[in-house]
């Protein structure tokens, strides 16, 4: 919100609660600043809705920590139920990349689109197959201690969302792009200068997913029988 929007946003707060409004010059300047640092990161429109839902429920003078209580709470919904799509941009431009991302996370945060949501795969041949890959990667330690790992381990964790919602793990086949090469389970990189490697932000090059789409596919009748890439 902009600091000139916030007399406006007190004004029409004081239309159903004249508690808010102040009298003295002075203390509706600093009245101002003072909303105006709270509800930086909250939109005007989202405030107001706030503060009618606040006083159709209550008598209580509404203040600025409520309204931005609510905001970072509609944020962490936004966010925990949305998954990255992958940006229409190269993915070895890795400036572009990240903008790209970051356009769609603010789009997310402010409203102006939906969270990208995978649905669970839970009953059907699809399910099963999920199952099966699921179990390849392997399962070592309780799930509770692979919850708490998951931030630490981020790489593994997108590929086990990226299975659970029926989507081509890439990193399951080997990169075959020349300059790349990457074994299966191991991120696709690019040369850089001096002879040093540089591990893409996206995890994987384009032909890569698309081998790994080609192996999900069901092998035609009589051809020996593959698995993501990997020989039965």
């Amino acid at each position: 919100m902009e600091p000139e929007q916030i007399p406006q946003l007190i004004a029409e707060i004081a239309l159903a609660d004249p508690r808010v409004k102040r009298d003295d010059r002075t203390e509706r300047r600093a009245q101002a600043l003072m909303w105006a640092g709270i509800l930086a990161e909250v939109p005007y429109d989202y405030a107001v809705h706030a503060i009618q839902t606040h006083y159709a429920k209550s008598t209580w003078p509404i203040l600025p920590a409520d309204i931005a209580t609510q905001w970072a709470a509609t944020v962490r919904d936004r966010m925990n139920r949305d998954i990255d799509p992958t940006p229409p941009v190269d993915p070895d431009n890795e400036p572009a990349y990240r903008a790209a991302l970051a356009a769609h996370r603010r789009a997310v945060i402010t409203g102006q689109e939906p969270p990208v949501e995978h649905e669970a795969l839970t009953t059907g041949p699809a399910a099963a197959e999920v199952e099966r890959r699921m179990a390849k990667l392997g399962k070592y330690m309780p799930p509770s201690v692979a919850e708490v790992l998951q931030a630490l381990r981020p790489a593994r964790a997108e590929r086990e969302r990226t299975i659970r919602a029926g989507l081509p793990d890439a990193l399951a086949v080997a990169c075959p792009v020349e300059s790349c090469r990457a074994y299966p389970g191991r991120p696709c990189t690019r040369p850089g200068r001096g002879g040093a490697r540089h591990t893409l932000t996206a995890g994987a090059h384009p032909s890569r997913t698309e081998a790994a789409t080609t192996a999900m596919k069901p092998a035609p009748a009589g051809a020996w029988p593959t698995t993501n890439g990997d020989a039965a």
